[in-house]
C-alpha cells in the first residue's frame, strides 16, 4: 500500500500541547477581561447564508470567502469571516426580549479566503466584543477600555501598542472643511483608508482627483498623517490640521470619556482611521503596536444601523475584533510569551508512581481515580519499569507538585509522599493523602 505525507493546508496551524497552551493563554485574557467587565459569552455556527454577508458589506466580498453550496441544494453558505453579522442577526431574532443593553463576547474561529501572510492565515481566532441598546461616547469608550484590560494583562503597556482612534462624523466635517464636496466624501474616506498602502506621490494625485486645489491636496495630506496623543486638546489638533476646533468635537465627546475611565495613556488620536467598512457610522479605533510594524492587532467601532439592516428594530451598537495571529506576534516580540508553551500547561497535582508489588499494583489505579474524584489533576508513567528514580523523573518532566510512592509502607496504610518542589519527602497515611495534597499551598 502506498503512503502519503499529509500536510495542514496553507494558511492553518496545527496546535500541538504546548502550541494550543500559548493560545489559551491568550484566549483566558480575553475572557476573563470580558467577564469582569459584565459580558456574556455567545456561540454562533461556524458558516451562514452567504447573503448575510453580501447584505452588510456587498458582492465583492465573495471573492474573500470560503463559500460552497451542498451538492444537490439550493442555498449558497460561507464559512464566516467575521462574527459582527452573526451577532447583529442573533439580536435582531430577539430584540424585544433581550435585556439592554446587550452586552456580548466571543471567542470564534474564523476564515477568510486570501493569500496568508505574517500576522495573516486563512483560519484564525478571534476575540468580539459588542455592546447594543447604548449610544454614545462613554459606550464607546467602554468596550475600548475591555481590549485594555485584556492586554495589560497579557504584561503589554502603553509603550508598546496605542488604541487609534477617531470618528467618522468628526472625518466628514473636516473633509467639508478643508474643501471635499459632499459627493466626495465617500471617496476620500476611502482613500483615507488606504493611506499607509499609497506612496506619496500617488495619495497626493488621488487627492487631486477629489476636486481638490494644490493647496487643499496639501492640507488633505498634512490631515491624513496627523496624530497626537489623546491627553492633549482635540483643539491643537484641529490647529495643526488648519481647520476650526468644533468641526472636531465628536471627538472631545470621547476624549473627555477616556479621561474619566482613566485610558488617556493608552490612546492617540489618528483622523486617518477610518474603517474601511461602510457601516461605521460613530468612533472608530484600530489598535497598534507603537512602531507600525505589525498590522492592527484589533479595529472596531459605532455601527448604529446593522442591526436593522437584518430584520431587528433601531439600535445602536459597538464592538469590536482582535485576532490571536498578530497579537501572539506581538506578544512573542516584546518576551511576553514563553518561547516553549509548554510552561503554560496545566501542572500536576500528584504524580503516582508504584515501586513494584502486587498490593501497589493493585492500589494505584485505584488511588488515580480517588484523587481525580476529590478535583486533583493526578497522572502516573505508562513505562513498565518499578525503578523509582526514573519515574521521579517523569514526574519532574510531567511538572507534577508532589509524587505519591506507593511501596512497602503500605503494609501499614502509608505511601511516601515527595514535594517535588522542595524535595522534602515524608511518609503519610494514605487515607488523608487527597486533603493533604489539597491543603497544600501553591507554588
Amino acid at each position: 500500500m502506498s503512503t502519503h505525507a499529509f500536510q495542514a493546508p496553507k494558511g492553518t496551524r496545527d496546535f500541538y500541547p504546548s502550541d494550543l497552551a500559548v493560545r489559551r493563554h491568550i484566549e483566558h485574557a480575553w475572557r476573563s477581561a470580558s467577564v469582569d467587565c459584565g459580558f456574556d459569552e455567545v456561540e454562533g455556527p461556524t458558516f451562514e447564508h452567504l447573503e448575510l454577508y453580501t447584505a452588510k458589506s456587498g458582492e465583492g466580498i465573495v471573492n474573500e470567502l470560503f463559500s460552497f453550496r451542498r451538492a444537490g441544494g439550493e442555498n449558497d453558505y460561507a464559512l464566516r469571516p467575521e462574527f459582527t453579522p452573526t451577532l447583529a442577526r442573533m439580536v435582531a431574532a430577539r430584540a424585544g426580549s433581550l435585556p439592554v443593553p446587550v452586552k456580548w463576547f466571543a471567542i470564534p474561529n474564523m476564515f477568510r479566503a486570501e493569500r496568508p501572510q505574517r500576522g495573516r492565515l486563512r483560519e484564525f481566532v478571534q476575540w468580539n466584543i459588542d455592546v447594543c441598546g447604548v449610544e454614545g461616547a462613554t459606550t464607546d469608550v467602554d468596550v475600548i477600555a475591555v481590549a485594555i484590560l485584556a492586554l495589560e494583562r497579557l504584561g503589554l503597556t502603553p509603550n508598546d501598542v496605542q488604541v487609534r482612534i477617531s470618528h467618522r462624523v468628526a472625518i466628514a466635517r473636516m473633509l467639508g472643511a478643508l474643501g471635499v464636496p459632499a459627493e466626495k466624501s465617500a471617496d476620500a474616506m476611502t482613500l483615507l483608508d488606504r493611506r499607509d498602502k499609497l506612496k506619496p506621490e500617488e495619495f497626493a494625485q488621488r487627492a487631486g482627483e477629489l476636486g481638490l486645489s494644490a493647496d487643499a491636496v496639501a492640507r488633505f495630506d498634512t490631515a491624513a498623517r496627523t496624530t497626537q496623543r489623546l491627553a492633549e486638546p482635540i483643539s491643537t489638533l484641529a490647529a495643526r490640521i488648519g481647520i476650526a476646533a468644533d468641526e472636531l468635537s465628536a471627538l472631545d465627546e470621547v476624549r473627555a470619556a477616556a479621561d474619566r475611565a482613566g485610558i488617556l495613556d493608552w490612546c492617540t488620536v489618528d483622523v486617518g482611521i477610518v474603517r474601511g467598512l461602510a457601516y461605521y457610522t460613530g468612533t472608530v479605533f484600530e489598535v497598534h503596536e507603537i512602531s507600525g510594524a505589525e498590522r492592527a492587532v484589533a479595529g472596531g467601532g459605532r455601527y448604529d444601523g446593522l442591526v436593522e439592516l437584518f430584520g431587528g428594530p433601531k439600535m445602536p451598537a459597538c464592538g469590536f475584533g482582535m485576532g490571536d495571529v498578530v497579537l501572539a506576534n506581538v506578544l512573542r516580540d516584546r518576551k511576553l510569551l514563553p518561547d516553549d508553551g509548554t510552561a503554560l500547561l496545566p501542572r500536576p497535582d500528584v504524580f503516582v508512581i508504584s515501586a513494584g508489588g502486587e498490593a501497589a499494583e493493585s492500589e494505584l489505579p485505584r488511588l488515580l481515580m480517588r484523587l481525580r474524584r476529590a478535583g486533583l489533576h493526578a497522572r502516573t508513567s505508562a513505562r513498565a519499569t518499578r525503578n523509582v528514580g526514573k519515574l521521579l523523573g517523569d514526574a519532574g518532566k510531567a511538572r507534577a507538585r508532589f509524587a505519591v510512592i506507593l511501596g512497602a509502607e503500605l503494609a501499614d496504610g502509608n505511601v511516601s509522599l515527595k514535594d517535588l518542589d522542595a524535595g522534602a519527602q515524608q511518609v503519610v497515611s494514605l487515607a488523608g493523602i487527597d486533603a493533604l495534597i489539597k491543603r497544600a499551598p501553591h507554588a
